[in-house]
């Protein structure tokens, strides 16, 4: 013989299956019960599945930023002779962007590193300043950057991921200084510094397109130091602002 609590009965899940007054069959709602833990599992699993699949895709949001400064193949190397202007556009017809570059920077491509591509625009100087583009492969659950969450707490998920200051000996520290969402994409401003180096500043600009076969992330990062002039980070920002799909 099969017993029933008075809690059973009176909660709502029991009552969203059999109404234990319309006499159903006891064998009947364990089976109804059974199903809904099932039922139950399977939504958990799902939430978790796409959890651990975002969790991935910040992972690699947040390790581009350490591609900076990039390894540069030299056979991809564009140089500019014409710097009649300051800026010029930068169109990329096979990855469906352009981007506003500073007249005299060159361009090359760095090792993909996981990364579906990865474009490089810095001066032709050494330097701790550049932009890059890096572009994600993302699956049918991310259709926009919402799927994310808030640009709030994915800056702070972002951040939160590289900082390091916390381990002994300390490593790099980040700190977020802005976020804010624009016309689709996350506008993310942050710090990363690691003991005895100089401060680096960082703005990203994050959005998400299609190729006709799948979604793909795009991140648009650029860094310069505190030693920089605010010219070449007046540059940078610009140069990331730009950014958009075509």
């Amino acid at each position: 013989m099969v017993f029933f609590s008075a809690e059973l009965f009176e909660s709502p899940r029991f009552d969203s299956l059999y109404y234990y007054r319309r006499c159903t069959p006891i064998p009947a709602v364990i089976s109804a019960l059974k199903r809904s833990d099932e039922e139950e599992h399977q939504i958990s699993c799902s939430r978790d599945h796409v959890s651990m699949k975002r969790r991935g895709v910040m992972l690699q949001i947040a390790s581009s930023a350490f591609f900076l400064p990039l390894t540069i193949s030299p056979a991809f190397a564009v140089a500019e002779t014409n710097a009649s202007e300051t800026f010029r556009v930068y169109t990329d017809e096979a990855n469906k962007f352009e981007i506003s570059i500073p007249q005299d920077w060159q361009i090359g491509q760095a090792e993909p590193n996981g990364f579906k591509s990865i474009t490089a625009f810095y001066p032709e100087e050494t330097s701790t300043y550049n932009v890059s583009v890096a572009i994600t492969g993302l699956g049918p659950d991310f259709t926009r950057m919402e799927s994310f969450g808030k640009v709030e707490a994915f800056a702070e998920t972002l951040v939160s991921g590289l900082d390091r200051s916390w381990q002994k000996p300390a490593g790099v520290t980040a700190k977020l200084v802005d976020s804010r969402s624009s016309k689709g994409f996350y506008y993310i401003e942050y710090t990363l510094q690691n003991p005895g180096e100089a401060r680096k500043h960082l703005y990203s600009a994050i959005g998400m397109a299609t190729n006709g076969w799948y979604n793909r992330l795009y991140t648009v990062t650029g860094q310069c130091t505190d030693g920089e002039s605010a010219e070449q980070s007046s540059k940078i920002q610009k140069a990331v602002k730009s950014f958009k799909f075509i």
